[in-house]
């Protein structure tokens, strides 16, 4: 079988289509697998490291405001499905798999003028602006959200399967990853991050608590991911409030064996964006989601609140500019503190975030691509 994925921008739309591909790989060895993005994004750092081959097409986002740069959009919307074209031509793909944003629109507009079957995986609870125009072309859309097929207007087939994870996730439990780590099984372990790039939000909302909370508790050990952006800064203004010292504190600007760290966490703080709500849904782990502000259709918030209805985490609704030590600290502060409180709670938590695990995602999602290429 030979494979066309594509999908990037963020890690959120890469790490999906690197879990389909891990998939495939694992039921078809042989399978031939190449992915399709842009020659800047991030998909280019973690597909190189996955070993796949890499095709870059033209494309980028639209602007929501007015702005120059969308007459560039425009032409190239018109212009890169041609260019995707051509590498459907050379690789000659049985079917094209793309994770949403707009870098997979070209590939999957193209493979479905060609006749070649295309799927989309669908990761947030409300589709995106690529899946949304793409809908009644493509033969077949994954979804993560139940609900979000009701937010679709299409009569092409629709599968509800959770979200494709990597098999790291839910390979060790919390003991056997603590043993693994030399973390002692008593300790509270506190686990907190921005996303692939980093967040300046969650930065200042970690630094609050490792100042108020973190470093005044011998049980607790905080690991926060800073994102390569901001690891400087955060270095330094933690050096400047005297944490840097402190050993229940470590800080690194990125955090490569995840599944490890998050299987060994008592609790998360986290964004909530699909892939990672997922992850935390997989592990059971109490969460902090503050999603972010400033992306499209305010999207995060509308995974958040799905999963904060259930019970299975407390919501910090961040505002697009945060200060050090504001509101919005101190919210992320009394959450970490609510959670690190009460174990009952944390519990309950953990049973409630589970329901929204999907063990059977991998497996369904080959199934239905194994379907579709039959045809």
């Amino acid at each position: 079988m030979k494979v066309l994925m594509t999908g990037g921008g963020t890690g959120g739309h890469v790490y999906p289509a690197l879990a389909i591909a891990e998939i495939i790989k694992n039921n078809i060895p042989d399978a031939e697998i190449a992915f399709v993005g842009t020659e800047k994004g991030i998909e280019n750092k973690l597909v190189s490291k996955a070993g796949y081959k890499m095709y870059h097409v033209p494309i980028q986002g639209i602007s929501r405001s007015l702005s120059p740069k969308n007459i560039k959009t425009a032409y190239l919307v018109l212009t890169s499905p041609k260019k995707a074209k051509k590498i459907i031509d050379e690789f000659s793909p049985d079917v094209v798999i793309g994770t949403g944003g707009y870098v997979c629109w070209p590939l999957l507009q193209a493979a479905s003028q060609m006749g070649i079957p295309s799927v989309v995986h669908e990761s947030n609870a409300a589709p995106g602006l690529a899946v949304k125009v793409l809908q009644k072309k493509l033969d077949l859309i994954l979804t993560n959200f139940e609900q979000t097929a009701d937010l679709l207007s299409t009569d092409r087939k629709v599968v509800n399967v959770g979200n494709p994870l990597r098999l790291k996730y839910g390979a060790l439990d919390k003991d056997s990853a603590r043993e693994r780590l030399g973390i002692d099984k008593n300790k509270f372990v506190l686990l907190s991050f921005g996303g692939s790039i980093g967040a300046k939000g969650i930065n200042l909302e970690a630094l609050e608590i490792m100042k108020s909370f973190s470093s005044k508790k011998t049980d607790v050990l905080h690991y926060h991911a800073s994102g390569s952006r901001f690891f400087d800064s955060f270095s330094k203004r933690l050096a400047e409030l005297g944490l840097d010292g402190c050993e229940n504190i470590t800080v690194s600007d990125y955090i490569y064996d995840m599944p490890l760290y998050m299987a060994a966490a008592d609790a998360v703080m986290c964004r909530a964006g699909a892939m990672t709500l997922s992850e935390v849904a997989m592990l059971g782990k109490p969460a902090v989601l503050v999603p972010s502000p400033h992306v499209t259709d305010d999207h995060q918030y509308k995974n958040a609140k799905v999963v904060a209805d259930r019970g299975g985490a407390l919501l910090v609704r961040e505002e697009k500019e945060v200060e050090e030590g504001d509101k919005n600290c101190l919210e992320a502060l009394a959450a970490v503190e609510r959670i690190y409180s009460d174990k009952a709670q944390r519990e309950k938590m953990s049973r409630a975030v589970s329901g929204f695990a999907r063990p059977d995602a991998g497996k369904m999602i080959y199934s239905e691509i194994i379907k579709l290429t039959a045809n």
